[in-house]
């Protein structure tokens, strides 16, 4: 009970991050100062563009929109913490910061998983059934599905919040990270973990496992279709409308598999900072950029946006 309090009171924890390289301290503060700057300054700008041109008022665009602000947020959930303890020396966090910035990350990393997945099925209609995408993709399916992204983020976010909350733990503790990873509270936890862990492994298989599936499945018959187009610059133009989308799959969910891999050991800690900061700083910069510069609609607005000036 003593120790239940303490961990809703007086808990506090100390962030490493990269400590282990004081004279790396202000060169990696001024580039990831620099990405989280392209980061802030491509997704709210890529929501504006969308928002300025009425040929972009698609269905592909609408999600485009919502993943530029699940970046934006879930990159912001990090990095700006990250970047004041890289030039201070007191890096603690209450338990209370710790739960909070888990639960926003969480949330905005597991709408971001479902969002790319509804992208993927977006897609799938679009050139398979082209002729029905417009009453197939409706504008209520659309709200719906990213609704539905959202509220799945934050029940998820929620569960696993909610059950560290239950946790005790000492007064003073250190977390090897940037950031308040749950698996890294786990294991300073004075409490039996067993739950957790399971809800844990539970929540995450199902999240990775079904967004893949459906992914998978949409590019399988995506592909199918555009083998059997008899014309070549069909095929090239349906290939280029997935290409953006693929790319930033194949690096979102490509990062999160690596992690998985990685084996829980001390040596494995830098590789394991290294790839989070991976998809917590830079997919979140690259995504805007991945969709901008191989799409005519997005630069011709930037043309337009920039020639008016």
């Amino acid at each position: 009970m003593l120790l239940s309090q303490r961990n809703k009171s007086g808990a506090t924890f100390t962030l490493l991050g990269f400590s282990d390289y004081p004279e790396l301290q202000v060169p990696l503060f001024l580039v990831f100062l620099a990405i989280y700057s392209v980061t802030v300054v491509g997704n709210l700008g890529m929501i504006v563009i969308i928002k300025m041109n009425s040929r972009l008022h698609t269905p592909m665009y609408f999600f485009l929109s919502h993943l530029s602000f699940v970046d934006f947020c879930y990159s912001s959930s990090i990095v700006p913490r990250m970047l004041v303890n890289l030039i201070v020396e007191d890096r603690t966090i209450s338990f209370s910061g710790c739960a909070v910035q888990f639960f926003f990350f969480c949330t905005f990393v597991v709408t971001e998983s479902l969002l790319l997945a509804v992208m993927a099925y977006d897609r799938f209609v679009a050139i398979c059934n082209p002729l029905l995408y417009t009453v197939a993709m409706s504008q209520r399916l659309c709200a719906m599905l990213v609704t539905g992204s959202y509220a799945w983020g934050v029940a998820c976010s929620l569960t696993f919040t909610c059950s560290a909350l239950r946790l005790s733990f000492h007064d003073f503790n250190t977390i090897d990270h940037f950031f308040c990873e749950f698996s890294s509270l786990l294991s300073l936890s004075c409490s039996d973990t067993y739950v957790n862990q399971l809800l844990l492994f539970i929540f995450a298989t199902f999240n990775v496992v079904s967004t893949l599936l459906i992914i998978l499945t949409s590019y399988v018959f995506i592909v199918v279709t555009i083998l059997k187009m008899r014309s070549a610059s069909g095929r090239r133009k349906a290939f280029s409308t997935c290409a953006s989308h693929l790319t930033a799959i194949t690096i979102f969910h490509g990062t999160i598999l690596f992690l998985y891999c990685v084996p829980n050991s001390k040596n494995s800690r830098h590789t394991v900072k290294v790839a989070s900061v991976f998809y917590t700083v830079v997919i979140p910069m690259l995504n805007p950029l991945i969709y901008s510069l191989r799409n005519k609609d997005v630069k011709n607005t930037i043309s337009k946006m920039l020639g008016t000036k």
